[in-house]
Parts: C-alpha cells; structure tokens; sequence
C-alpha cells in the first residue's frame, strides 16, 4: 500500500487505492484509514464504490490496517461494495480487520462473498413462470372443491339435525343479499335492456328486422344476462361482505374461540350464508330479466310497438326452458359466491390488510369461476338442445 500520506485524524477517514490499481483490472486494491461512520461515510462511499463501478474487477481486496473503528453505517458500505462486485460474480477481500471489527463484520453477513442474502434472486425462466402459475392455480382448486364438498357435507348434516340449523340467521342474511340489492339490480336490468335494444335497432334496422329486436332483447335478457348481472353483482357486494366479515372475525381469533368450544365455522357460519346467496340468486335474476325486458320495451315503443304487440312478442318468443335455464345457472352461480366469499374469509391472513386482500381475493375468483361456469353451461346447453 502506498504509505506517503499523512496519518488521518480521529474524527476523519481516507480512502487510498494501491499503486498501479487503475492499470489491474482482474483485482482493485484499496485501504479504508480512520473513522467510519455516519458522519464520515459519505465521503468514503463515493471514493469506495466509484472505483468498482468503473473498473468492474474481479475480486476486490479492501485493507482495513488503519481504520480505528466503524459504526451501522460504515457496515452498509462494505453492504453496498458487496452488492456490487456480486452483480459480475466478483469476489471481495477484507483484510487486517481487528478482531472486534472481524466479529461485527460476520454477524452481519458480510464476510462471504457469496452470501446469498446479498445476491440479486435470477429471473426464472419463462416455462418455470408457468408451471409455478399452473400449479398454484391447481391447488386453489382443489382448495375450492374441497370446501364447496365441506360446506355440501355440513349442509347435509344440518339437514339430518333440523334443530342445529340457524334459519333465523339465514333469513337475516337472506334480506341483506337480496332485498337490499333489489334497487340496484333492478336499475342495473332496466338499462341492460335498454342498451340491448338500442344497439340492436341499428343494425337490424338496415334489414328491415326492426321486429326480431324484442325477441332478441328478452332471449338474451332471460338466458344470460339476467342471471349473470345479478350474480356478479352478488359477487361484488355480498360475496366481498362475507370476505370482510369472516376474515375480520379469524384475524381477531373469533374463528379459532369457536372451534374452541367445539362449534363448527363451516356449520355455524357458512351454510346460513351460503344457503341464503342460493335462494336470493334466482330471485335477483327474475328481477333483472323482467326489468330488462321493460327496458326494451321503452326503447320499442318509439318504433311503434305497443305493450301489448310487445308482451305478444315475448311470450312468443320466451319459452319455459329459457326461463328454467337461467335460473339453473343463478343456482350454482350463488354457491360459488357464498361458497368463495366464505372460503377467502376463512383463509384470511395476518396484517392490517389481510381483510382487505381476502375481500378483493373473493370478488376476483368469484367473478372468473362464475364466467367459467357460465361457458360450460353454454356449452352442455348446446350438444343438449336446451
């Protein structure tokens, strides 16, 4: 090391490379002389790192024979030197550390160059990215399965002990999810309706099939999307309140004081919920389809349909396995609801916003599981010609 230089001051630190450093560009040497702390870092960081940064060496070798003593912060810039030569797999080299520094030095981890809570984690690789998505998809639903099966199980055991069912906390439950949801489904239905028929007008209109507009309006009112606005709806606001509630309840360990005293959740808590979302689906679904077809008839009557001619239409045209096929999908469109909703509670982690995350969680899936329901009931409705 280059010796020439004064002796550094108690409060003061100095930074020295050794002779002919800048021409090695395999190793950089280099002291640290005098005090390293937070008042002195400042100054060293810089003369440390832009060396390294610029020379990219392989292994870098730091003397630290003339350093007096080094606080928190001095360890954050052998911190940062260490990230840096890791990020070209170099390697670094602390040298005539005194023991005590030695000591504090290990503790923090710094003394291995390969130390891997300071190396970068690699990008994986696409197909990796892939099978670790598909295999947390496959265990959410074989998560989903297991507990919708639970909740079947607890429903069914209820039914075998009458006397355990709460029915007035499924009544109670049943009026928040479905007459304080009505207003809404019921705006919602009318403006579905009428949309429908306006973006229909024109370009049936250019044919001269202004006539086929109610049919089509009440067809896709009935069959589609009367059930599946009520239900995402349901997904929204009650499946994200059952979410809310649930998971408050298990961060507060109300949950696990229930299962203390032998009370199941799933029995206890899920099936009145549950049961409730199943029974106010399809009404919220009738709902909506009958304020949709109203919404197309006020769109109608401005082409000249009257009420009459126009409930003549749709009786025409709405036949009984139309009605009984949306209201079979509302069916197992509100298990899922109240089954996801119930589910993401239950599961709900720690932290002030694990009730938050577990309510957005449940209006997520909920709303994916319900259109991928949705698809395989056109589907088996198809090849069944229903």
């Amino acid at each position: 090391m280059n010796g020439n230089s004064q002796q550094p001051q108690q409060d003061g630190v100095r930074v020295r490379m050794a002779d002919g450093a800048e021409k090695i560009r395999d190793t950089l040497s280099m002291s640290i002389e005098g005090s390293l702390n937070i008042s002195t870092v400042q100054t060293a960081w810089l003369q440390t790192l832009d060396p390294i940064r610029k020379g990219r060496p392989k292994n870098v070798v730091i003397d630290f024979a003339g350093l007096i003593n080094c606080d928190g912060a001095g360890l954050g810039l052998l911190a940062e030197v260490r990230r840096e030569v890791a990020a070209w797999s170099g390697t670094l080299g602390l040298e005539n550390l005194r023991p005590d520094l030695q000591s504090l030095v290990k503790l923090a981890a710094l003394s291995d160059p390969a130390a891997p809570q300071l190396n970068p984690r690699p990008r994986d690789h696409f197909v990796v990215g892939a099978g670790v998505w598909a295999a947390s998809v496959l265990s959410e639903s074989r998560a989903v399965i297991a507990f919708l099966g639970e909740v079947s199980a607890a429903a069914g055991w209820l039914l075998l002990h009458p006397r355990q069912f709460r029915m007035r906390e499924t009544f109670r439950v049943a009026d928040g999810v479905g007459s304080d949801a009505l207003p809404v489904i019921l705006l919602l239905g009318f403006l579905i309706g009428t949309i429908l028929a306006f973006q229909a007008a024109t370009p049936l209109g250019r044919f001269g099939l202004v006539d086929m507009i109610p049919t089509m309006v009440c067809i896709s009112v009935v069959r589609e999307l009367g059930p599946l606005l009520a239900t995402l709806l349901l997904a929204g606001r009650t499946g994200s309140a059952f979410a809310a509630e649930l998971g408050t309840m298990t961060v507060t360990e109300e949950i696990s004081a229930l299962r203390a005293m032998g009370i199941d959740p799933v029995r206890f808590l899920v099936v009145p919920r549950v049961l409730a979302t199943i029974a106010m689906a399809p009404l919220l679904a009738v709902f909506s389809s009958v304020m949709g077809i109203i919404g197309g008839y006020a769109v109608m009557a401005n082409f000249g349909f009257s009420f009459a001619r126009y409930i003549a239409q749709v009786r025409h045209a709405v036949t009984y396995k139309d009605l009984v096929g949306g209201e079979v999908k509302t069916l197992v469109f509100g298990l899922i609801v109240g089954g996801i909703g119930c589910l993401r509670g239950l599961r709900t982690g720690e932290g002030p916003g694990a009730v938050g995350e577990s309510a957005t969680k449940a209006v997520v899936t909920s709303i994916v599981l319900i259109i991928v329901a949705d698809g395989i009931f056109g589907f088996v409705y198809y090849y069944l010609k229903f």
